[in-house]
């Protein structure tokens, strides 16, 4: 979410679950930021306006808020949240015969019985990034984010930021103590986790909700290290500050992907919602995506578009380290993530 001015980023974020009026025809429940006009040129072109916009700022957020009553027509979690949204019974198979652009999604985020099963397809995948160390170049050494125990160095004992997402917390405490795949976890390997956490958690000087809020702390000089998504470095690279990314630490990074759940009994018109998915996946919304959020889009052929250089800057090319993918994971496991994170926070 590019912007010259990291005020009127923040200003822009604040608008975390109010609805953005718009096309009365379709409302779309999305992460704050995600408001990108170019992924929207087929859509407006269209019908001359926007859909509406609610916002959220993380996906346990959103899915308290739709499971408690709240109607969109479409929504936007990451893979790793597709499980409750499932057994909640919130939601409906997409009829990819209207989705243009299907086929030509990366074969990979479709590999899953939570995607993609006999009873339809649930989730279409749109964007995919990861989840690594930011760092002020000036100010910390390339040796010290070689590492993920920056996150415990007392060096940077107040001057660290997390992210306040249970999905992102625990990828980098479980990389952090040597566990690659949390699809079995074990109590112990999670306790080795979340005691780990408890260390990082001393060096916190804040937990940041919104890639701006990121951003703010460190263009501010109050915050040097910082566990971040791809938008949040593409904030600072926007302003000029000297961030690096570093995603090849020893121990590993993370990776993600999100994409639209179609929500049953939504108030809107379905077939605007099928409008907004073909034009988000459109050839063009590719450049659109990396340059507004730094992210990666799922549709290969557009990618295909996207030169090495571009998509090197944008920190999307491919790495060869360790990578925990953020897959689907159950909601007793969700919500054991969840409790202990809370705990965690609350200085427990």
């Amino acid at each position: 979410m590019k912007t010259t001015l990291f005020a009127g980023a923040i200003s822009a974020l604040t608008l975390t679950s109010a609805a953005q009026a718009a096309d009365a025809d379709l409302l779309v429940f999305d992460w704050a930021g995600w408001e990108i006009e170019g992924v929207l040129t087929d859509y407006v072109a269209k019908h001359g306006q926007n859909p509406t916009y609610s916002f959220f700022g993380d996906d346990d957020e959103a899915f308290q808020k739709v499971s408690s009553g709240f109607k969109a027509d479409v929504g936007h979690p990451c893979v790793a949240s597709l499980p409750r949204y499932r057994e909640a019974g919130l939601i409906e198979p997409w009829d990819t015969s209207k989705i243009t652009e299907f086929g030509n999604i990366a074969p990979n985020l479709l590999n899953s019985n939570l995607i993609k099963d006999d009873g339809g397809v649930w989730f279409i995948p749109t964007d995919y990034a990861y989840t690594a160390t930011a760092y002020n170049k000036d100010q910390v050494p390339a040796e010290d984010v070689a590492s993920l125990s920056v996150f415990t160095n007392p060096k940077y004992a107040g001057r660290i930021s997390l992210p306040d997402s249970s999905d992102d917390i625990w990828s980098l405490a479980f990389l952090a103590t040597g566990v690659t795949d949390w699809s079995n976890v074990t109590d112990e390997q999670f306790a080795a986790a979340g005691a780990w956490l408890r260390e990082a958690h001393k060096n916190v000087r804040a937990y940041w909700s919104d890639p701006a809020e990121m951003s703010q702390l460190m263009a501010t000089g109050e915050v040097l290290v910082s566990w971040s998504w791809n938008d949040g470095v593409a904030l600072l690279q926007a302003e000029g500050f000297p961030v690096g990314f570093e995603r090849s630490p020893a121990e590993g990074s993370s990776t993600w992907f999100c994409g639209f759940v179609n929500f049953k009994d939504g108030p809107g018109n379905e077939d605007k919602a099928y409008d907004f998915i073909n034009s988000l996946l459109a050839h063009g919304s590719a450049k659109a995506l990396l340059d507004e959020l730094g992210y990666a889009h799922s549709n290969n052929a557009a990618m295909a578009t996207i030169s090495e250089e571009e998509m090197k800057a944008a920190f999307v090319d491919p790495i060869t380290t360790t990578v925990l993918a953020q897959t689907p994971v159950s909601a007793e496991f969700r919500e054991k993530m969840i409790n202990e994170f809370e705990l965690i926070k609350s200085g427990f």
